[in-house]
Formats: structure tokens, sequence, C-alpha cells
């Protein structure tokens, strides 16, 4: 894509490319507990703004060295963190290739930033970032603190904050028993997401009708 023309992509959110994670983990604390499993869709948009998935790519993770591994979380989540049947991958490595597939698919859109979507996004984003510091990944296409939460967007839209009924009120099947699988959970999140910003823009959301902002008036 030439780019000399703004892309619809990049006009329909300021520059930033939306990315899809979901991670599992082995607690609460972005620093200490280790990364298990870690997914992203990275969506599309056809020639009338409609986002949906393009692919998905997918990671176990093998506990970073030193990782502390709460029993509560992993009788949770059901991963057993040094199972060989996993076929996990050192974290770096799950890391800098899904740095690599974004910032491909953030160029070919026409963007300049990858913004994550997650559910919660706080904490996905906490874990995101804590292991791109790390293993000093320099080259990173996402933007280190803005993210946007679909909790907050199906609290709006549609009432619910909880994954599994803000999927099916929207219509998207939600098996429980697969939920708190990075990829299930990474590809449900993403239809969510996708229903949400394409039903807004169906409506009548945007563009705005003689409504466009000047970039100088914010700079997030």
């Amino acid at each position: 894509m030439a780019n000399t023309e703004q892309t619809l992509f990049a006009k329909r959110f300021r520059g930033f490319f939306p990315v899809v994670i979901d991670v599992e983990t082995a607690g609460f604390n972005k620093v200490t507990d280790a990364l298990l499993e870690i997914a992203v869709s990275v969506l599309k948009m056809d020639d009338d703004g409609l986002l949906s998935i393009d692919h998905t790519v997918h990671f176990h993770v093998e506990p970073f060295e030193g990782a502390n591994i709460e029993q509560a979380a992993i009788d949770f989540n059901g991963i057993d963190p040094f199972s060989p049947l996993r076929g996990a991958v050192p974290e770096e490595e799950a890391i800098k290739e899904i740095c690599k597939v974004v910032r491909k698919a953030q160029k070919a859109a026409g963007c300049q930033r990858s913004v994550i979507v997650a559910h919660n996004a706080a904490f996905d984003h906490g874990f995101l970032n804590a292991s791109i510091e790390r293993n000093n990944i320099k080259r990173t296409p996402f933007h280190p603190f803005v993210s946007f939460d679909t909790t907050s967007l199906a609290g709006l839209a549609l009432g619910q904050t909880v994954l599994a009924k803000a999927c099916r009120a929207a219509g998207i099947e939600f098996d429980n028993q697969q939920a708190h699988s990075a990829l299930y959970d990474t590809e449900r999140t993403a239809e969510l997401y996708c229903f949400i910003v394409n039903r807004w823009q169906e409506l009548g959301g945007w563009p705005l009708a003689e409504e466009v902002l000047d970039d100088s008036e914010g700079s997030i």
C-alpha cells in the first residue's frame, strides 16, 4: 500500500493499529510471575471500513529463569508449565515473533503504532510490556501505555463486562470449556471488538458528520 495516501484503517484509529491479545500467566505480578501462553489476533478492514480477524498467532511460553509460579493460578488455568507436550518456546522467541508479525501487519495497514486490545487490558498489556523489557526488545510496534479495553467497550455497547456474557449478548458463541486458553480467548475478544466497532459504524457513529478533530487537539 502506498504511503502517499492515508488508508481507511489509519483514518479510523488516528494512525493506530489495534491488535487483540490475551495472556495466560502463573500469577498476577507482571514482573515476577511467569508468562505461560500468549496469542495475538491481527485485524483487517474491508473497503466499507468493517473489521474482522485476519489471522492469529499463538505461543505456549517457557517460564523465564527465576519466574514465580503460583499454584492457584495454574490450578485455575489448567496449565502444566513444565509439560513437554505444551511445545513451549522461550519467551524471547515468542515476543520477537509477535513483534515481527504485528509490525508487518501494521505497515500493510498504513498505520504508525500498534495498540493493544484486550479484555481487562491493563493486565495483558502489563505482562506484555514486562516481557518486552525483560527480554531487552528495543524494536517494538506496541504503544507503551495506550490500549483499547473491551471490558469498558462491552459495558457501554452491550451492558455486559464479563467476556462470555458480552460475547453471547453480541451473538458470538462462547464455550466455557475452552475459556482460559489464550488462543480461544483472544479470538473471542477479537470478534467482540470487531462487533462493537462495526456496530457503532452501522449506527452512524463514524465518521461523525462534519466533526473531524484536528490532530493538534490531542497528543495521545
